[in-house]
């Protein structure tokens, strides 16, 4: 790994390509994820292998600019006050969630209408421990560079909007393990730094360490593909507990690599545009956003505004741009 003072001081051109990496990373995969599971694609392509021309955002994409926004209005600070003020201002005030949102998500907006505050917000919740705090999280891991211990700090009062327990671990994890993409971590050390956000005795916990053990036992990413969908599925619902384990899984069988982790996230069916999202932002990070063509970033630049009005008004290589400054 290199140094924080590293990233910032002597090369910080290197933050900026590894922040713009790690949001639209994030973007790609949310996009091509969640085309890569529609029926009418699957029956014309079979596998997504490239970004189709009407690929949009989703609510992982809207809610990871809510919380890069939030990061952005408030120099880097992710208190509770400020987080209630960022979710009345582009939620609340511009008509609330539209399309496409969580079930937690919606909830936790129902709840501070209500004047439910977190961590009640997200402890009184429907669902909250699906992966709707985790998919969001990214922008702080990369304000956090270096810093996994304060990325998680940050990462519990962010998720405790709208989650509990598992979900919030979950949260935690991944902006731990952006925080070490970010200063170019080993694919073992960010997995490493996720696991240590996850108590041993949970749920959460039990599914990361299955997956881990179906890593160790399979020779490939093809041998690994059956029991990390049949093992760690969860019926009705997909939630956290078998989506964070099953990016961690696909992170580590891609070696970090951006391109493969994308062919086979995306590729994943169930929660493919969450797993995607996730996979993409660590990836993305570690790797810079070179590693990601031109053609897609310009497709997902700009979001649609489908589940958050003001996510249309947004732009990510802009946003990504100002969370590098931020690093420090």
């Amino acid at each position: 790994m290199i140094t924080k003072e590293t990233l910032i001081e002597n090369d910080f051109d290197l933050a900026i390509r590894k922040s713009q990496g790690a949001m639209l990373g994030l973007a790609v995969g949310d996009a091509m994820g969640d085309i890569g599971r529609d029926p009418e694609f699957r029956t014309r392509y079979g596998l997504a292998t490239h970004m189709p021309a009407d690929a949009r955002s989703t609510d992982d994409t809207e809610f990871a600019l809510l919380t890069a926004r939030t990061l952005l209005d408030n120099h880097g600070e992710v208190n509770a006050e400020v987080l209630l003020v960022s979710w009345q201002k582009y939620i609340i005030a511009q008509g609330g969630i539209h399309r496409r949102a969580g079930r937690p998500l919606i909830g936790a907006v129902e709840n501070l209408k209500r004047g439910i505050l977190p961590p009640y917000s997200g402890i009184d919740n429907v669902f909250n421990n699906d992966d709707g705090a985790a998919m969001r999280i990214a922008p702080i891991g990369i304000v956090c560079a270096g810093e996994p211990e304060r990325a998680a700090e940050m990462a519990e009062i962010e998720a405790q909007m709208s989650h509990d327990r598992d979900g919030v671990w979950a949260a935690q994890a991944v902006a731990a393990s952006v925080a070490v993409a970010m200063v170019d971590g080993s694919t073992e050390e960010i997995i490493a730094a996720g696991r240590a956000q996850i108590p041993d005795d949970s749920w959460l916990g039990r599914t990361m360490e299955l997956a881990m053990n179906i890593c160790s036992e399979a020779e490939d990413m093809r041998a690994a593909w059956e029991p990390l969908h049949t093992q760690l599925w969860t019926p009705e619902h997909c939630v956290v507990t078998e989506a964070i384990p099953q990016a961690y899984a696909l992170l580590r069988l891609t070696d970090s690599d951006f391109a493969d982790g994308m062919f086979w996230a995306c590729n994943f069916g169930r929660d493919a545009d969450t797993i995607a999202a996730m996979v993409g932002a660590m990836a993305g990070a570690r790797q810079g956003v070179s590693v990601i063509p031109n053609d897609w970033i310009e497709l997902v630049r700009q979001p649609a505004g489908v589940c958050l009005k003001f996510a249309a008004r947004e732009d990510i290589v802009s946003l990504a741009n100002g969370l590098a400054k931020l690093i420090g």
